[in-house]
């Protein structure tokens, strides 16, 4: 680590202590930065990264509701607007229990630079609440989502803000949200991406992120001549990220052997075929229910959580692909040495930072197919950007529409980190790549439009 990086990390340390996923985040970002900060002295006299790290704007605000036994609940509500030099600030919702101002602060950091991959004009931002919608009724979500967009509603736009939903808000916490916006503005507007179909959505949004991180993956893999055909994939978590994961996986001819979810993971020696997929999406999507189901209906093996063990055995399989689909830091040291060890040699994130630090340069030192999180699951964030210009226009697109310029931007997003690497003289890495590519049109923009 050189000196700038070193000073920057202990500023960042002093001024956001107890945020560890933050500073791991900002980390990766500034060491990738090096070689830019060197050859472009004007980003640093304008203190371009350090600006980058501080929010435009946090909010932060009390979420009372009632629950089904008349009971008052309080949860805390976030929205992080982090910067938005190239466009309105556009980030996910997420609704769970682990949910903090510094895990919100590392996400909403982590999407500005993503989006700047995308090449769509949007910002970064990140919001959230440390409401856990497991085991609620709809009406309790029904009424904390209204509560919580009775104060977000004043801080967004479609010009200003435009949230979507990530961990815990899927398609019935964004109608929940939309309804209560409407109801507030008195305005029908594309204020928020994940919508349904029928009221502003626009096709493949749910699939979005897995098929990007697929579509990315097979782009890795073109650069050694190799196809996805045959190839053993594993597949961390079982929501819409690993569930569209799964269903590309076999368009493509691999072999998807394994699902999980806070409970435990199944592994599936025979592969996970289109009708158990089917089965997943009805599990999760529609009764909630836990993968241990799908161990018992078609006699997969599961193996539940052990909180006593220093590594993840679903990463201890024999594969050659794997991605990484659950949550933050899924993947640490001990696991990307069992994944090589195992012959994994393509592993592509789907979650936002799965792997830790160490975790990522065992990948790098290997020389490994490794697509990071910015890049590789940028493809959620891209199509709700074409949902904002679906909105914008007041069309709809077809599937086919949709998939293609997803599968285009993917495509783009993946020649851009690979060639940015190869420019500052890291080859193959596309960590740097995304870092840099992601960075230097945010600095640009920040630049251009003086000091603010």
């Amino acid at each position: 680590m050189d000196e700038y990086v070193s000073k920057l990390m202990a500023n960042v340390k002093a001024k956001n202590p107890a945020e560890p996923e933050f500073h791991q985040a900002v980390q990766e970002v500034a060491e990738s930065l090096s070689p830019v900060l060197d050859r472009h002295p004007e980003y640093r006299k304008a203190k371009i990264l350090e600006r980058i790290l501080e929010p435009e704007r946090v909010l932060m605000f009390r979420v009372p509701w009632q629950d089904d036994k008349g009971n008052y609940q309080v949860n805390r509500g976030f929205r992080i607007e982090m910067n938005s030099a190239i466009g309105p600030y556009k980030g996910g919702l997420r609704f769970h229990p682990t949910v903090y101002l510094g895990i919100l602060k590392f996400l909403a950091f982590e999407q500005v630079f993503k989006n700047s991959l995308t090449t769509l004009p949007m910002g970064g931002g990140k919001g959230g609440a440390d409401f856990d919608p497991k085991g609620k009724s709809d009406d309790e979500v029904m009424r904390f989502c209204q509560s919580f967009m009775s104060e977000l509603f004043r801080h967004i736009g479609p010009d200003t803000d435009v949230p979507a939903g990530d961990i815990g808000v899927g398609g019935r916490e964004i109608g929940y949200l939309f309804g209560q916006y409407r109801r507030l503005r008195n305005e029908f507007t594309g204020i928020l991406t994940g919508k349904g179909l029928n009221w502003g959505g626009s096709l493949i949004r749910p699939e979005a992120t897995g098929y990007g991180a697929v579509y990315f993956a097979e782009e890795m893999l073109k650069t050694r001549g190799e196809t996805f055909k045959d190839k053993v994939a594993l597949v961390s978590g079982s929501g819409n990220v690993a569930q569209y994961t799964v269903e590309k996986l076999l368009d493509l001819g691999a072999k998807p052997v394994t699902l999980s979810d806070s409970g435990g993971f199944i592994y599936d020696e025979a592969g996970i075929t289109r009708e158990k997929l089917a089965f997943v999406l009805e599990l999760k999507n529609v009764r909630r229910g836990r993968i241990k189901e799908y161990a018992d209906k078609f006699k997969a093996k599961y193996v539940p959580v052990d909180s006593k063990l220093d590594y993840n055995p679903i990463w201890d399989i024999k594969a050659h692909c794997a991605f990484p689909s659950a949550t933050q830091n899924e993947i640490n040291a001990k696991d990307a040495a069992n994944l090589i060890k195992r012959g994994v040699y393509l592993v592509c994130e789907g979650a936002n930072m799965p792997s830790t630090l160490d975790a990522a340069k065992i990948f790098l030192e290997h020389k490994i197919l490794y697509g990071p999180a910015k890049a590789a699951n940028a493809g959620g964030v891209a199509t709700s950007g074409l949902e904002m210009s679906q909105n914008s226009q007041r069309m709809s697109w077809t599937r086919e529409e949709v998939d293609h310029k997803l599968h285009d931007i993917m495509v783009k997003i993946h020649k851009n980190c690979y060639e940015t690497a190869e420019r500052f003289g890291t080859p193959g890495n596309l960590v740097n790549g995304a870092n840099i590519a992601g960075f230097l049109k945010v600095a640009d923009a920040m630049l251009d439009q003086g000091l603010v």
